[in-house]
């Protein structure tokens, strides 16, 4: 979940001012946590105290209603409606992470991502990019390698992790869509060395920087077992004191990260 945030907070500033280099400063004063450290916060809530998915996006929404949500979600947390919109947007793989530290098993992970995503992304593209980056974590968690990791991934959900960064870099353009950014975000990840070079790996490639970078963040950290104490800090300083009770209370709970 750390790692998550952490890769939301360092991308944060990126988003719109890709740099196509891992030569950054990881953390600056205009760093922030944004709708992917909410949502996050959200799904582990609901883990930690029950509720609904629906009921706890909405509060959460109107608790952080200037974090950067898409127009959307926007329009369907402001609303009345509970039904969701056929999403295939990578706002189901950035929230998701909380799901694949706290359940034991592949299967249910996986059943508990898609309830994750379904609220709002119903489209498959949506709740496949919920489950795969759901299973990535867990697998990373529970001691596979990064080659049957990178298997199962193409075997049960399709995606193409045979390109580089160097391949992907040149051309690869803002894509809020999960199709379009959780493959590039999981070979972000399958390329790098420790958790630090996985995020500068996420946000070298441009687009959807601090999404990109909460997807890489949250296997990375589950791979690595654990976010390096300088980085962990300084996340953890970019928090409010709200987030971060909800983070600690997780944490404390499931022992993981």
């Amino acid at each position: 979940m750390l790692g998550a945030i952490a890769g939301d907070i360092i991308g944060s500033i990126y988003e719109r001012k890709n740099i196509k280099t891992k030569d950054f400063p990881l953390f600056s004063e205009k760093c922030h946590f944004t709708d992917d450290t909410v949502l996050t916060a959200a799904v582990a809530d609901v883990i930690l105290n029950g509720g609904k998915y629906t009921d706890q996006f909405k509060w959460y929404y109107r608790r952080y209603p200037y974090a950067g949500y898409g127009k959307n979600f926007v329009n369907w947390a402001q609303s009345r409606s509970n039904e969701p919109y056929n999403s295939w947007g990578n706002g189901s793989a950035m929230r998701v992470s909380p799901v694949a530290l706290a359940f034991n098993d592949l299967d249910t992970v996986l059943q508990e991502a898609k309830r994750t995503a379904e609220v709002t992304h119903n489209h498959p593209e949506g709740i496949k990019g919920a489950q795969a980056t759901a299973a990535a974590i867990f697998l990373a968690r529970t001691g596979h390698d990064k080659t049957a990791i990178k298997s199962y991934i193409q075997t049960t959900f399709g995606y193409d992790l045979e390109q580089t960064l160097d391949q992907i870099r040149p051309t690869y353009r803002f894509d809020v869509s999960c199709q379009g950014s959780v493959p590039q975000a999981m070979i972000a990840f399958l390329e790098s060395t420790d958790f630090e070079d996985a995020i500068r790996n996420a946000v070298s490639i441009g687009g959807d920087s601090d999404t990109i970078a909460c997807i890489t963040g949250s296997i990375a950290h589950a791979f690595y077992g654990g976010v390096p104490e300088g980085i962990a800090q300084q996340a953890k300083a970019h928090l409010d004191e709200f987030i971060s009770s909800v983070m600690v209370k997780f944490m404390s709970k499931y022992g993981r990260f």
